[in-house]
């Protein structure tokens, strides 16, 4: 299979020959310059898929952590087939003045990713953004603004969309009709992933620049929740569980039921157990997002039983003819009246990808799909066309789960506008659809853009 072929047959779908054949596809292509800004744990993890299924050749780092940009540094050299050294920037508008990049990947903490993002647009570069896409709704609508203005390929870490077992799901049960009608979709995770540390405020490590760290948000007393990892346990910096968690199920859940926006959104939840630690997030909370004759809820808990261990972040489907469920891990049918059940498991590649076995902090199981997710992006790139979880896509799932906690924090159900992107008679949440920044950071809107 040439390198045209390829292409053409990922377009057509996510399939085992189209992953067989990437390595001769992609290898008569050209080298891509990429550049990494955020180093930690899930950018390093999105730039070994993408180093393993095409030739491209890592020149940019950036990060604000010393310590951090320099092990990514090593790991780089060692995983690129050049082993060059990539160039280190602690600021990522250094990194992007250079214009030499055709390939930005993004994935520093949630508070950042609007004002990188946009930057990178306006350099010429196209862009894969980890999930969700910002902190505010205004963000997002920038974050579009700038991908359609500067007529760049966004791709959206929202990679459930490029899951081999999950997309085999959404043909074999919800194309094919199996499940008949489908008119509530629950969504939901159980993880006990809610930080529950209580450490004193200390100054910051000299390795940190903590001041560019925190950049556009809150400047809040340092603490080792903060940096790496546990930065999420904190409101001022994403958006809870909801916004790292709920975006991936909702996202995938209107990819495959082909949903737009709903129309009204309503959350109750807040801190009920966990009252002792730092964290300022939910640990209890439901959210249900209304597509006209279909709702979907949302619940997590980050604290008791999973409603059922098999799985415990993931999405159930029920429909009058049958049910589905699909998470990470697998998904299993069931036919309403219980007579016929079919399972799948999630597909590992360990034969094709050895060192899979034994990259530190890899999530294994999700590997397949970020290299399907990075096959797609470059696609994309090559057709000048829109990817699977293109930017707009990532904006609406990210919207919706801003919305919910909004509406967990206003104490009433939202009606959202998706023609004018304001909420409807409520003037106090449409107040929250734009979070101040700290100076002197200013806040990215589409007309700005």
């Amino acid at each position: 299979m040439n390198r045209r072929q390829f292409l053409q047959t990922t377009g057509a779908g996510l399939t085992a020959a189209s992953l067989n054949s990437y390595a001769a596809a992609l290898a008569d292509g050209k080298h891509r310059r990429v550049g990494l800004i955020g180093c930690g744990w899930y950018g390093k993890i999105d730039l070994i898929r993408l180093i393993q299924i095409a030739p491209v050749d890592v020149v940019s780092l950036c990060d604000v952590d010393k310590r951090m940009l320099q092990a990514a540094a090593e790991t780089i050299a060692h995983r690129q087939d050049s082993k060059k050294t990539p160039r280190t920037y602690s600021d990522y508008r250094e990194m992007l003045k250079e214009k030499d990049l055709d390939v930005v990947l993004i994935a520093p903490p949630d508070h950042w990713h609007a004002l990188i993002m946009t930057e990178a647009a306006k350099s010429g570069a196209d862009i894969y953004v980890q999930k969700p896409i910002s902190k505010d709704v205004v963000e997002g609508q920038a974050m579009v603004a700038a991908a359609r203005k500067y007529g760049r390929v966004v791709q959206v870490g929202t990679q459930r969309r490029s899951t081999p077992h999950i997309a085999e799901a959404r043909d074999r049960y919800i194309k094919e009709g199996r499940l008949g009608k489908i008119a509530l979709v629950e969504t939901y995770c159980y993880y006990h992933m809610r930080a529950t540390a209580n450490p004193p405020d200390t100054a910051p490590p000299e390795y940190l620049d903590y001041e560019m760290w925190t950049g556009p948000a809150p400047m809040r007393p340092y603490n080792s929740l903060v940096h790496p990892r546990t930065w999420r346990a904190f409101m001022e910096y994403g958006n809870g569980i909801v916004g790292d968690m709920c975006v991936h199920m909702l996202d995938m859940t209107r990819w495959m039921l082909d949903l737009g926006w709903p129309t009204r959104i309503a959350s109750t939840g807040g801190i009920f157990v966990d009252k002792a630690s730092k964290a300022n997030i939910s640990d209890t909370q439901t959210a249900t997002f209304d597509f006209n004759d279909l709702r979907v809820v949302w619940q997590h808990r980050s604290w008791g039983e999973a409603n059922d261990p098999k799985h415990p972040w993931g999405a159930t489907f029920y429909g009058d003819k049958g049910t589905l469920k699909v998470d990470v891990f697998g998904y299993d049918f069931t036919t309403v009246d219980g007579k016929k059940t079919e399972h799948r498991d999630v597909t590992y590649e360990y034969e094709k990808y050895p060192e899979d076995r034994t990259e530190k902090d890899l999530e294994r199981h999700v590997a397949p799909a970020i290299r399907y997710h990075m096959i797609n992006l470059l696609k994309s790139i090559d057709e000048r066309s829109k990817p699977v979880a293109d930017i707009e896509q990532g904006y609406v799932s990210t919207a919706s789960c801003i919305l919910a906690n909004n509406a967990m924090q206003l104490g009433r159900t939202l009606e959202w506008d998706s023609a004018s992107q304001q909420v409807k008679r409520d003037e106090e949440a449409n107040q929250l659809l734009q979070r101040p920044y700290r100076q002197p950071w200013a806040h990215p809107e589409p007309a700005s853009i």
